[in-house]
C-alpha cells in the first residue's frame, strides 16, 4: 500500500515521522513523503533542528485516491502550518471522504479540526488540544492509542511519542486490514 505521510516544509517532530515510516517499510508499505512545497522538509528534535528529508510529492500535485492511508506526524508547528495551507485540509478531507484510514500522533488532529472532520469521533492527542477536539465535536480521551470508526474511514491517534509503538502497531493492523 501507498501511504502518503504529509508533514510542512519545517517543524515536524523527527522521531514521530522516523518511526512510523520505518514501520511502514517494514511492513512491506509503501511511504511517501508529501508536503506543501517541494525540496526538503527540516525535522525538529523537539525545539532543536535534527534532520532534513527529501519530499516526494507535493500537495495539490498529489492526490488521496492514489495512496491507501495517510499518516500524519506530529510536532507544534508542524500541524500548525499545514492547517493554515487549504491544499493540505482539503488533502486530509479528502482520505475522509474517500473513506481511507488515517492515523495522527501528537499535534496533528490540530490538522483534522481544520478540516473538519472530527466530529462524532472519539480520538487522542497532546492534552493541550483538548480543547480545541471538543469544540469541533469530536471527544477526547487521554489514551495512548485509539482507532475510531464512527465515519468513513478508521481514524488512529496517539497522544506523544512515548506511544510510538502503540501508534504503529494500531495502524499497521488497521492499514493491513484495509488492504486485505
Amino acid at each position: 500500500m501507498r501511504i502518503a505521510f504529509l508533514t510542512a516544509p519545517e517543524g515536524v517532530e523527527q522521531i514521530e515521522l522516523t518511526d512510523p515510516w520505518q514501520a511502514a517499510k517494514d511492513a512491506g508499505h509503501e511511504p511517501v513523503l508529501v508536503s506543501t512545497k517541494p525540496g526538503e522538509i527540516q525535522a525538529f528534535d523537539h525545539l532543536d533542528k535534527a534532520d532534513t528529508f527529501p519530499v516526494d510529492e507535493v500537495v495539490g500535485e498529489a492526490s488521496a485516491n492514489s495512496f491507501g492511508a495517510l499518516v500524519l506526524p506530529g510536532g507544534v508547528a508542524n500541524p500548525d502550518f499545514l492547517r493554515m495551507d487549504p491544499k493540505a485540509v482539503s488533502f486530509v478531507r479528502d482520505f475522509f471522504e474517500q473513506g481511507l484510514p488515517v492515523a495522527a500522533i501528537c499535534h496533528a488532529p490540530w490538522t483534522l479540526v481544520e478540516a473538519d472532520v472530527v466530529r462524532g469521533r472519539t480520538l487522542t492527542s497532546w492534552p493541550s488540544l483538548r480543547t480545541d477536539i471538543r469544540n469541533a465535536g469530536g471527544t477526547w480521551v487521554d489514551e495512548q492509542v485509539t482507532i475510531d470508526d464512527n465515519g468513513p474511514g478508521k481514524l488512529v491517534t496517539s497522544r506523544k511519542p512515548d506511544d510510538l509503538k502503540a501508534f504503529r502497531d494500531a495502524f499497521l493492523h488497521v492499514f493491513a486490514e484495509e488492504a486485505a
